[in-house]
């Protein structure tokens, strides 16, 4: 099992539109894609008092590397490209692949 982990974080003036359209819109598109397994969405707790923002921790469960891969090149693109479109410049983000051991 692989832990496809993408930690973001969105400016405070966003947080609450972002947080709708990802559970609404962006969310249902990526399970849609038949890929993952299922998916979880935390929020981090212990910001720190400089941070203008709230991070979100999306995670998608997916049976193999190989199908991760190949969700990257066929599907990921795209449905990050309309994230970065439609919140230019309101957030940050990284990504981490994790194994179940």
């Amino acid at each position: 099992m692989i832990l496809y982990n993408i930690t973001v974080n969105i400016h405070s003036d966003f947080e609450e539109e972002w947080l709708q359209w990802m559970k609404g819109k962006h969310i249902p598109k990526v399970l849609a894609t038949g890929y993952f397994l299922e998916h979880k969405i935390f929020k981090l707790l212990n910001e720190t008092p400089d941070n203008d923002g709230a991070t979100y921790s999306i995670q998608y469960f997916v049976e193999s590397m190989e199908e991760l891969n190949e969700y990257q090149i066929k599907e990921a693109p795209q449905l990050q490209k309309e994230h970065a479109e439609r919140f230019k410049d309101k957030f940050v983000a990284f990504r981490t692949f994790l194994e179940s051991v």
